[in-house]
């Protein structure tokens, strides 16, 4: 049988899409689990970039957290906050936060020192306060820029939320773990299709926020 007679049986059997274990409710955890991580990474690396960016300082700093970030091992770190921790959602988290928040921090401190000085100059000599530069001037025109790190983050946690199922939680990674132990191969390449899919239906759902968030004028220069 080949990869595409694997997909093809996987979704037209109709046991998929019922159940607990079935494609809506595992596709419904995976995107929880995927909103969760990027919830909380962004909620960390973004004021952090759009601070560090906007005062021009710590830039090699978060570069060197960023690469350091990078280097660990998304499987090994949950393994180690779950003998820490033990059963629970922290152990799944901490590494996909760790590993979503570097292209988020990196992107918004680069795409802050990018904007134009020109206009921040002359908005600071007409006495506007800092935030009122930050947010009103540099943030429309970095936009695009830190949606493409948002978005590269949402994109690394769909690939890598699969190791829910590693530690009994749920996601679509439930199809490979548990068709690789129960040989069941057609299982196995369903779960890695629909990971596939999430990860476009990703991409194109920052398109479209890209396209909704950022002014026309922006998206001319860019």
């Amino acid at each position: 049988m080949n990869v595409l007679s694997h997909i093809s049986a996987f979704f037209s059997d109709s046991a998929h899409w019922q159940g607990y274990d079935g494609i809506p409710s595992r596709v419904g955890e995976h995107v929880e689990y995927t909103l969760m991580a990027l919830g909380i990474a962004a909620a960390v690396a973004l004021p952090i970039g759009l601070l560090t960016g906007h005062t021009g300082r710590g830039g090699n700093t978060l570069a060197l957290i960023a690469t350091s970030a990078r280097a660990l091992p998304s499987f090994g770190l949950m393994v180690l906050m779950f003998i820490l921790l033990g059963l629970g959602m922290a152990p799944v988290m901490i590494p996909l936060v760790v590993l979503a928040v570097p292209p988020i921090l990196v992107t918004t401190n680069e795409a802050m020192r990018s904007v134009d000085p020109a206009p921040v100059d002359a908005a600071r000599g007409m006495g506007m306060a800092e935030t009122g530069i930050l947010f009103r001037v540099e943030l429309p025109v970095a936009l695009p820029l830190i949606l493409s790190g948002l978005r590269s983050a949402a994109i690394q946690i769909v690939s890598t939320a699969t190791i829910a199922a590693y530690v009994s939680f749920g996601g679509l990674g439930r199809y490979i773990i548990d068709g690789l132990y129960q040989r069941d191969y057609e299982k196995v390449v369903g779960g890695a299709t629909l990971v596939a899919l999430m990860a476009l239906v990703t991409l194109a759902v920052f398109w479209l926020l890209g396209r909704l968030a950022t002014s026309p004028g922006v998206r001319r220069r860019t």
